[in-house]
This record gives structure tokens, C-alpha cells and sequence, in this order.
């Protein structure tokens, strides 16, 4: 009986079919950045996946990459939204320009560095687009552009899936792959051939009793990411609640305090909802 297919949306599981295939990659550039012209990928910098990033939380395994005219490449696969998201991939890929130039260099040889980062979450609130491409550009006239040294290309796949697949072409194809690579009549439609090619590929990796343990650390070790995070943000509000309860009423009975330190999210934004008109500790919380 054949293995289920692993999910590309895996970091690990992405990176090890696009690292080792630069042609593959360079597809997905393209698709991603059209119109802008077509570009070859002729290195990737960090082929390798490290058994301890394989565990580490709060690790991205990223695919760094050098094109024929030396532009640079962050390429990023991310199923979950983080505080500081948008922060943090301004920050990482400026970090890319800084290491560009040594003693005695001038600024013309600095190298573009453009971000490819695709989230199976949804960015912004606005629904109606679902690809975005960010440069340094002016407010009022936004076709003028200072430099194209820094550049961010974001692909929202769950809306994508839905704004694009009337369109075609080869972006829509790369977006129903990753959202629905195990839907066999589906992909049977996709004869895009880089696709075609990064589904054997995706089959190969899923027959193979190692690389599945090694998609299944990975999936672990995110999966106890985003639950430290949650247990983090509960611990806050948690705090937050009862620095409001004992400003308004007073010290806080322990078997109070543990209901709340006990409470789900939800409860807890209701019960701070609350502090605000209640005029005591049991009208707060509701009894």
C-alpha cells in the first residue's frame, strides 16, 4: 500500500525538493514575480538541512539562492502567522544587502535581494488580492522607484487559491499543488512540467521510511512552537486580567485567580471585556 503523500508545505519537506532542484526553483521565482523577466538560478547557498534545525524551534529552513545577474534569493514556505512577521522578513533580508560589500567596495555592487515567501495563512484583511510585491517606492507616485536592491514578493496561498485558479498559467498551477498535492484527479489536470516533475519528487520523498521520520520531526517541532506561543499569549491575557481585576477590586482570592490562570482564551477576553462596566469582582466574571 503506497505511503500518503508528505504536505510541501512543510518546510523541510519544501526545501528538500527545491534546493536540490534549481530549475524547479527558478520555475516558482518566475511564476511567482511575472511579468518581471525570467531569471536562471544558478547556486543555491544553503542546500543543506542540519539535523538540529530539524528540532529547533522558531527556525524557518528558508532556501537562499543566487541568480545569472547575481540578484539574491530568500525563498520561504510559512503555514503559521507570528507577532512581528512582517518586521522580521524586512530585517532578514537587509541582513542580506549588509553582507554584501567589503573594505574598498562601492555601492554599485550591491546585488538586489528579493524575498519569495509563501504563507498558508492569509497577511491582510483585504480579499480581493492575494499576491504582493513590496520596493522602496514613492507614496504619492508609486511608479517611481528608488532602488530595486531590496524587494519582497508575498503569496497568500489560501486566497490565492481562490483569486487565481480562474486565471491559469503557471502560477495558479504552483498554488493548487500546494493546496491540494493529494488530490489525485486534480493534479492529474496540472501538465505544467516543473509541477509534474515536483510531484515525483514529492512521491519519492514520500516513499522513503527516513525522509518521512524527518518531515515528522520537523512537523513536531512546529507544531510545539505554535503551542509554546499559545500557552504564551494565554499566560499574558491571564496576567493582563488580573493586574485589571485587583486596579478595580482589590486583591484577587487564589481560587479566583487559579479559575482565571485555568481559563480558555476566549473566557478571558470576555471576562476583560467586562472589567470595563462591571461594578464587582463576581459581575466581572460572571458569578
Amino acid at each position: 500500500m503506497p505511503f500518503p503523500l508528505l504536505d510541501p508545505r512543510n518546510d523541510f519537506v519544501f526545501k528538500r525538493i527545491f534546493a536540490g532542484n534549481p530549475a524547479l526553483l527558478a520555475d516558482l521565482i518566475n511564476a511567482v514575480r511575472a511579468p518581471e523577466p525570467p531569471v536562471e538560478v544558478v547556486e543555491i547557498l544553503n542546500p543543506t538541512i542540519e539535523p538540529g534545525e530539524l528540532g529547533g524551534k522558531f527556525i524557518v529552513l528558508d532556501i537562499l539562492a543566487r541568480d545569472a545577474g547575481g540578484s539574491l534569493y530568500n525563498i520561504e514556505m510559512q503555514i503559521r502567522r507570528h507577532a512581528g512577521w512582517s518586521a522580521r522578513s524586512i530585517y532578514y533580508l537587509a541582513r542580506r544587502l549588509d553582507g554584501q560589500l567589503v573594505s574598498g567596495d562601492d555601492y554599485t555592487k550591491i546585488k538586489p535581494v528579493i524575498g519569495i515567501h509563501l504563507l498558508d495563512f492569509s497577511l491582510f484583511d483585504d480579499l480581493s488580492q492575494a499576491r504582493w510585491c513590496f520596493e522602496l517606492r514613492d507614496r504619492r507616485q508609486p511608479g517611481i522607484v528608488l532602488d530595486k536592491a531590496l524587494q519582497l514578493n508575498v503569496l497568500e496561498l489560501p486566497k490565492a487559491d481562490r483569486l487565481l485558479a480562474r486565471d491559469g498559467g503557471a502560477l495558479a498551477d504552483w498554488v493548487t499543488w500546494f493546496e491540494h498535492w493529494q488530490e489525485d484527479e486534480r493534479m492529474s489536470r496540472i501538465t505544467h512540467e516543473p509541477i509534474v516533475q515536483a510531484q515525483d519528487k514529492l512521491s519519492a520523498l514520500s516513499a522513503s521510511e527516513e525522509e518521512r521520520h524527518r518531515a515528522f520531526v520537523r512537523e513536531r517541532a512546529l507544531f510545539d512552537e505554535a503551542t509554546e506561543l499559545k500557552v504564551a499569549r494565554k499566560e499574558g491575557q491571564a496576567a493582563v486580567l488580573l493586574r485589571q481585576l485587583e486596579r478595580r477590586f482589590g486583591p484577587v482570592p487564589e481560587a479566583v485567580r487559579e479559575r482565571i490562570v485555568q481559563a480558555d482564551e476566549s473566557r478571558l477576553l470576555e471576562w476583560s471585556d467586562r472589567v470595563l462596566d462591571a461594578d464587582s469582582l463576581d459581575e466581572a466574571l460572571g458569578g
